[in-house]
């Protein structure tokens, strides 16, 4: 039996279990229990919202098994950043603590008192939602390829200086094969100009160095220690070698994944048209804007979203302007990856950038802008279908005239 007005949910969201608070429309709590993040306990959760007839639900994430079965099960889930919970807070409580308790009964009055102000959360479809798990899966592998790549070279400038000054990136795949056959100072005193001319064209070093450029690197550097000791650090750098290349593989599976996902998406020539977007930008573009249309109704909503927008603050006669940063943070990542290389390939986007660097702005500040720019374009694009055309961009046309 439903309740007699519409309650409001708040749940405070936990790794194993959830505190859930229901409030009717005084504010009073009707009902305060904790859940279990499994099926049974989600199923459960879900009849009990319905017997207490509630109408919305308030939790900090926007993703994740709880928020799809109360989405796939028909209840308005609205978001409310974490951010905006921590500030929150002190509208409760003077001392402003985190309590489990006090933030779920916090979520469930703040979507009574300001649920109007709030957009509830649209799904986005099943298409897009696995294209941005494989995504944002690749960007957190790179991210460990990089902090290995990073250890590897802390441990080199001790145990072999010469393994890093050979090859420009260390973590490249000929810098890795080079470590792998020559992992200690004992093993590359065997190397002469000769020996590592015919290593490099065994492994097909693809670089436009001569061999005997890269052995001067080689030879001018600090030498590394020998003998016992050499041999355990040898150990060291092969195990962090082949960590670093076991990451690059997993890497390129998920790259693989991405480009079938993207070509078999219905808006993934939308985005692969962009200037040097190429397949992973693409990629991640649609996978954090999504192909609900109702989530961006204007430009403008796209980039605050993204955060590409200053934010203007004003208290009495003080107003600042400041860089927005409560934003949402993989889709600003996405856009400014995006608009930082278009525009070596878009005159236009160039165009705006050098302006922007010439009126004293720095190059992130620069990027922004660039940003902001496209998601005029990249809006009209996205609500058309459309691939873009830079025939038909005015701002391109205008800049071609000139």
């Amino acid at each position: 039996m439903h309740h007699p007005t519409p309650c409001f949910a708040g749940i405070d969201w936990a790794m194993r279990s959830h505190v859930v608070c229901v409030i009717d429309a005084a504010g009073e709590t009707v009902e305060r229990f904790e859940v279990a993040h499994d099926a049974p306990g989600l199923s459960a959760l879900g009849r009990r919202f319905e017997r207490l007839g509630v109408a919305q639900v308030a939790i900090e994430r926007p993703d994740g098994p709880v928020v799809d079965h109360l989405v796939a099960s028909g209840f308005e889930v609205v978001v409310v950043p974490s951010r905006s919970v921590k500030v929150l807070r002190t509208r409760y409580s003077l001392a402003g603590n985190k309590s489990d308790g006090a933030d779920a009964y916090m979520l469930a009055d703040v979507l009574r008192t300001d649920g109007h102000r709030l957009r509830a959360l649209t799904p986005d479809s099943a298409a897009t939602q696995a294209l941005r798990a494989v995504v944002r899966a690749r960007k957190d592998l790179v991210a460990h390829r990089v902090a290995l790549v990073q250890q590897l070279e802390a441990h080199l400038e001790r145990a072999f200086p010469g393994g890093t000054r050979v090859f420009a990136e260390t973590g490249s795949p000929i810098a890795l094969r080079f470590l792998r056959r020559f992992p200690t100072q004992v093993k590359a005193d065997w190397l002469s100009p000769a020996r590592l001319a015919a290593w490099l064209s065994a492994n097909a070093y693809s670089g436009r160095k001569d061999p005997g450029v890269l052995f001067g690197r080689l030879d001018s550097a600090p030498d590394g220690p020998r003998g016992e000791e050499a041999e355990l650090l040898g150990v060291v750098t092969l195990a962090l070698v082949r960590a670093i290349e076991d990451m690059r593989e997993r890497i390129a599976e998920l790259e693989a994944r991405i480009a079938e996902r993207l070509v078999l998406h219905p808006l993934g020539h939308v985005f692969t048209s962009l200037p040097r977007a190429g397949t992973v930008r693409a990629a991640a573009l649609l996978a954090e804007i999504g192909d609900c249309k109702e989530r961006f109704p204007t430009p403008e909503s796209l980039a605050a979203l993204a955060g590409v927008v200053p934010s203007t603050r004003a208290s009495g006669q003080h107003t600042a302007v400041v860089h927005r940063h409560i934003c949402n943070k993989p889709l600003k990542t996405a856009l400014c990856d995006f608009a930082q290389d278009s525009r070596f390939d878009s005159p236009w986007a160039a165009d705006i950038y050098n302006r922007a660097r010439a009126s004293g702005k720095r190059h992130p500040h620069a990027v922004r802008i660039v940003a902001r720019s496209w998601c005029q374009v990249i809006w009209r694009c996205w609500q058309d279908e459309v691939p873009y055309d830079p025939v038909r961009h005015v701002g391109a046309q205008r800049l071609r005239a000139a």
